[in-house]
């Protein structure tokens, strides 16, 4: 990152402040994503517009923000740890003074994606059940069944099928049943994403940024570290959809009739190549894209905007 002065606090305000951000303004299409990626046989869903259409007239333009409360509360969190530990694995790593080297960027990748993994498979477990039960409804009205017929309980068998369960209800109920490994299910598939996407994004993005440097304040402008941020983060988001693919089947625990349950990684990637061929690991591929390059591009422009220090000086 640009400025390597930056104490640890600062830098998870600044992250954490980037990703309320970033979240805030992408989050309707991140709950496409998720419904696209979750639907197979009978289509739903044409595309992100007719996902995004269906979702206001169905549930109203709330409907879009089904789940933020949950991302909101932990992309603070989240966002900083991974943004501050790329930071930090960076120092360590050149602490010689080098300022390239391609393989030393990507192990602070490696580093920051297991730390980011560690908040980020519960929370997205968690969104993910919220943002996929619209679908769920959906698949009920298009069924002339009853919701008792045609929506499956959650997999621990007694977790509640209220149409809109909240975030509250399913991380009790999911505890109960299964402890923390409940909560973490899928926690080897967000592994499988987030450690490769963060290998390509970081020194993608360094590199990118160092093009527009200045020489008198060290930093590229707030537009330069936007683009970068957002050209680094759709090639990276881009080439791990296959990824995120099995991550949200595996982590989706309420199904519709027709829906597949997975038992582990290579159980659902084999179910999806023979049932829905090789090009269903790219579902939402153009999403994840459309979500990642702004959410990227705002948080590197507003980290590098140094608010965190800002802030502690005022308190300080």
């Amino acid at each position: 990152m640009a400025n390597e002065k930056i104490s640890a606090p600062a830098k998870l305000i600044n992250g954490g402040m980037a990703g309320l951000v970033g979240v805030t303004c992408v989050f309707p299409i991140d709950l496409a994503k998720t419904r696209l990626q979750n639907q197979h046989g009978k289509m739903v869903y044409r595309g992100i517009v007719d996902c995004l259409v269906k979702t206001i007239h169905a549930e109203g333009f709330l409907g879009m923000y089904r789940g933020v409360a949950v991302n909101l509360a932990l992309v603070t969190l989240e966002k900083g740890i991974k943004l501050a530990a790329n930071d930090s694995f960076r120092e360590l790593l050149f602490v010689d003074g080098s300022k390239k080297n391609l393989l030393k960027e990507m192990l602070a990748g490696c580093g920051a994606g297991i730390c980011q993994a560690v908040i980020t498979s519960p929370m997205e477990m968690l969104k993910i059940q919220l943002q996929d039960a619209g679908r769920l409804a959906m698949n009920q009205q298009r069924s002339f069944t009853s919701a008792a017929s045609l929506i499956r309980p959650y997999i621990t068998g007694s977790i509640s099928t209220t149409k809109h369960p909240s975030a509250i209800v399913i991380t009790w109920e999911v505890y109960r049943a299964q402890g923390l490994r409940g909560l973490y299910r899928g926690f080897g598939a967000t592994l499988m994403r987030d450690i490769p996407f963060s290998v390509i994004y970081f020194p993608l993005f360094a590199n990118l940024n160092n093009l527009g440097l200045n020489e008198a304040t060290g930093k590229a402008s707030f537009i330069f570290s936007f683009a970068s941020g957002c050209l680094a983060g759709s090639v990276a988001a881009i080439v791990v959809t296959p990824f995120d693919v099995l991550k949200t089947r595996i982590q989706t625990l309420r199904k519709s009739l027709g829906d597949e349950n997975y038992n582990g990684i290579v159980d659902c990637a084999r179910k999806i190549w023979t049932q829905e061929g090789p090009a269903a690991f790219m579902k939402g591929a153009g999403c994840r894209a459309l979500v990642i390059a702004p959410l990227f591009g705002i948080a590197q422009a507003v980290y590098f905007m140094s608010i965190g220090e800002k802030i502690l000086n005022i308190f300080l």
